[in-house]
């Protein structure tokens, strides 16, 4: 019996010192090696409203892609660190991550679509203005304005709800191009009408605000890249910020290889060529390249990267706005812009209009320098040609066309190039 109960004894003394133990290894202050997974605690992304711009909402983009956002299916490249904070909220435009599955990502643009700076002056401006206050809710002030009734009340998008606007895509619309934003709006059900009924007053606030700040996400949207067009892909907004398909600016590309530089130049002019010659008959034209304007992707190809600079002229209509109508000044046209900027006039636009900028902006920085003589010599003569842009359009277009002549042979065929490989090796066209 004596000798049971020390056994007894001996067996709840190992019980306490093994609970000891395991007591003491779940105490990290006192545990001597912890496992790694043992401590990974999944962690926690926060976004503050106004770092979105939701607090700011319906003077807003848009909310189609909030919820990738807080479910985390969207994240900012720092994102992957240790730290998890999220980047500065000054910055212009954040690389990001983007996933369907949680499974696989690819990289996307997040932008916004003027600086934190310029968004918080324009707030301003609608406060002083409207409601001569500092602080004001934005959406009370804007909904008084003259305009946004006119756009309550309205059916149908018609050029004189959007005379005066700055973005240069309006500057001389047709009802034709109208009526495709309204039925194109991606930030709204689609109902495919030109008719503004499933429009609620919050999606014509957004809309109206979208494009007297910039037209670039509405762009992306009526002139979508799986028809053809030459714009990265529109996935959505969320308060201030756009989402779209990520690409490189093409400034990190003025020092590439030459067969690189060569192939960029020829996607170049013919991205221009398009944007003059296609089957909607609408004219793109571009106010202002600099070496943020075209991107490339991850498979060589060039795109419009940055869109707020295009103007359209539609071709088959025709413009519907008088450049007299235009010089009409609110609230909605100073958001971005000096209210006493002037109007380009729609009459001035001609074909030679975007190449001749390219020629003095973009391409010699591309092509400088990087091909033997007398090859260089040539190309630099067709630039300066076209650069000076003295000559008719058919003379800009002739040296653009002897300049694209050679520089065909200089590029490559290889899988740097995905966009054309192999293609480029059993078709003539490269």
């Amino acid at each position: 019996m004596g000798r049971w109960i020390c056994y007894l004894c001996s067996r709840v003394a190992d019980s306490l010192m093994l609970l000891l133990v395991l007591a003491l290894s779940c105490n990290p202050s006192t545990a001597a090696v912890a496992s790694p997974s043992a401590l990974h605690v999944k962690p926690s992304y926060s976004f503050g409203r106004t770092f979105l711009g939701l607090d700011k909402c319906n003077a807003c983009i848009g909310t189609s892609i909030c919820k990738k956002f807080f479910k985390e299916e969207i994240r900012f490249d720092n994102w992957l660190s240790s730290h998890l904070k999220l980047p500065p909220s000054y910055m212009l435009s954040y690389s990001g991550n983007y996933t369907d599955d949680a499974k696989s990502w690819r990289m996307v643009d997040i932008t916004r679509l003027t600086s934190k700076y310029q968004h918080d002056r324009a707030d301003k401006r609608i406060c002083t203005s409207l409601l001569k206050t500092k602080n004001c809710s934005l959406e009370r002030a804007l909904r008084r304005t003259q305009r946004f009734q006119k756009w309550l009340r309205a059916k149908r998008l018609t050029p004189d709800l959007v005379q005066g606007l700055s973005s240069p895509m309006l500057r001389c619309p047709s009802q034709r191009l109208l009526d495709r934003i309204v039925r194109r709006y991606a930030e709204v059900p689609d109902a495919g009408s030109i008719y503004m009924d499933h429009l609620t007053d919050r999606d014509k606030l957004r809309l109206l605000y979208t494009l007297s700040v910039n037209s670039h996400p509405i762009l992306l949207q009526i002139f979508p890249d799986v028809e053809g067009w030459p714009f990265p892909r529109y996935l959505g907004s969320c308060g201030r910020l756009v989402v779209s398909a990520s690409t490189r600016p093409l400034r990190d590309f003025f020092g590439a290889a030459p067969e690189v530089a060569a192939d960029l130049a020829l996607q170049l002019l013919a991205v221009l060529r398009s944007m003059g010659t296609n089957d909607l008959n609408y004219f793109f034209y571009f106010t202002h390249v600099d070496a943020g304007t075209f991107g490339v992707f991850s498979n060589g190809h060039l795109f419009i990267r940055d869109a707020s600079t295009l103007g359209i002229i539609d071709k088959e209509e025709g413009s519907q706005l008088i450049d007299g109508q235009q010089e009409y000044k609110d609230i909605f046209s100073c958001l971005t812009v000096d209210c006493q900027s002037a109007f380009v006039s729609c009459n001035s636009i001609g074909e030679k209009h975007s190449l001749v900028m390219v020629c003095q902006e973009l391409l010699p920085k591309l092509l400088k320098g990087k091909f033997l003589q007398p090859v260089q010599e040539k190309i630099d003569s067709f630039l300066q040609h076209c650069a000076n842009g003295l000559t008719d359009d058919q003379g800009v277009n002739g040296a653009v066309a002897k300049l694209a002549e050679l520089l065909k042979p200089l590029r490559s065929c290889d899988s740097r190039f995905a966009y054309r490989y192999p293609d480029c090796k059993y078709s003539d066209k490269y």
